[in-house]
């Protein structure tokens, strides 16, 4: 068996067995299959596709190409939550820190930001001192010291799709349901947790564009899960424009921050609160959503779920004086408002556009190996249906590169449909 063989066998739309898979993942992972090699064949699967076996076996073998987590010293219930990826997703920071609050354990690991979606690795490691790539041993430890942990994927947790998530990044193969869906589910098999609930993002700013391929890789998602053992809910969340008001790193978790002190908007609440009553149900809090919601708002009104934030920062080496005054982070050196040229009311904002402009800005990665500005990003001060006089501002760009200002300050008067 050779690699050469299985590129040419996808090349020509044929079927590959479960061996060649797990071949292919094994010599990737160990390093014997270049890189360029890796990318014909991933380029291969994303214009001719992957039958349901097929991409099962995928996300099977890159799940065992390292370590398998249990958790079970956890609890019964160990509840998970994914998603798709978006612009100006900051669920997850908002979310866990909810859920370990009401005393389900917390054992996320997350994963760094892909094409035009943000990442909340990325996110968490703007707070300075955070410290998200930890043994596994320690990882569990403060799951069982305080309740939560949030990391990066580790290197022998599915070190088959740590490798090969960059690469799609780096050839344009991002947006394709069977390498979508085998590569979140590997990371949430081999993460340990008995119980998933997965974000399916739809829309303009995700990389499932309709309806339609967001129930196909929700479907795909959820038979691979019961295959091994999870259950799965999925809940689909509209990404036409990006969620809250914030896109970038620490802009980002300036608005989590914000949000469990109280200061929530309605779109990103609808998702936090959506999601969670979903996890609790898993969590055998019972079907009733709506009282689900109702613990949720009742423990940030009373301060836990803030609480348990701080708690989590802290444990991880992070300074929690960010956390208590947000305007301690680091701003970048240029802070540039948008000024609408006319009035009306808004009627779309593209999250993709905005995503892909605040990489540009520096918030982002254009190459595999580009450093992140955890500075850098947009804050969105209208929104779609917003009224908006012409000289009012629209949007600030944060940005340390001042050659690109005024192309983005245009960029942005496009994309702001009024």
């Amino acid at each position: 068996m050779n690699i050469l063989e299985i590129i040419a066998k996808k090349r020509d739309k044929k079927e590959l067995t479960k061996e060649e898979i797990e071949y292919f993942v094994k010599e990737y992972t160990k390093g014997t299959i270049a890189d360029y090699q890796a990318s014909a064949l991933i380029m291969a699967i994303y214009i001719n596709g992957m039958n349901e076996r097929e991409a099962k076996d995928l996300s099977l073998s890159m799940a065992y190409s390292g370590d398998v987590l249990d958790l079970s010293e956890l609890g019964d219930n160990i509840v998970d939550k994914h998603s798709t990826g978006g612009v100006g997703d900051k669920v997850s920071i908002i979310l866990l820190p909810i859920i370990a609050s009401l005393g389900i354990p917390v054992a996320k690991m997350s994963g760094r930001g892909l094409g035009f979606t943000g990442g909340t690795v990325d996110k968490l490691e703007s707070i300075p001192g955070y410290r998200t790539n930890i043994p596994i041993d320690e990882f569990i430890e403060n799951v069982k010291k305080i309740g939560i942990s949030m990391i990066g994927q580790t290197l022998n947790l599915a070190p088959a799709d740590k490798k090969l998530y960059a690469l799609r990044d780096t050839v344009s193969c991002v947006e394709s349901i069977p390498l979508i869906a085998s590569s979140i589910m590997s990371k949430k098999i081999a993460s340990g947790a008995n119980k998933i609930v997965l974000d399916i993002t739809v829309g303009k700013g995700a990389f499932m564009k309709t309806q339609e391929n967001a129930q196909e890789l929700a479907e795909l998602m959820t038979k691979i899960g019961n295959l091994a053992g999870k259950e799965v809910i999925c809940v689909f969340t509209k990404m036409d424009e990006p969620l809250g008001k914030a896109v970038g790193n620490s802009l980002e978790v300036k608005e989590a921050i914000n949000f469990l002190k109280g200061f929530m908007p309605k779109d990103l609440k609808d998702v936090v609160f959506e999601l969670g009553a979903n996890m609790l149900k898993l969590a055998g809090f019972g079907e009733d959503l709506n009282k689900n919601k109702d613990m949720i708002i009742e423990n940030i009104i009373n301060g836990k779920a803030y609480e348990k934030l701080i708690q989590m920062v802290k444990n991880q080496g992070g300074d929690i004086t960010y956390i208590n005054d947000i305007n301690k982070f680091e701003k970048a050196k240029y802070i540039i408002p948008v000024e609408s040229k006319k009035n009306g009311i808004i009627k779309e904002i593209n999250a993709e556009e905005v995503g892909k402009l605040a990489c540009l800005l520096g918030a982002g990665r254009l190459k595999k190996e580009d450093e992140i500005d955890s500075s850098a990003g947009i804050v969105l001060n209208k929104k779609t249906g917003d009224y908006v006089k012409e000289n009012e501002i629209i949007a600030y760009l944060h940005t340390n590169k001042e050659e690109i200002i005024e192309y983005a300050k245009n960029k942005i008067l496009e994309i702001w449909k009024i």
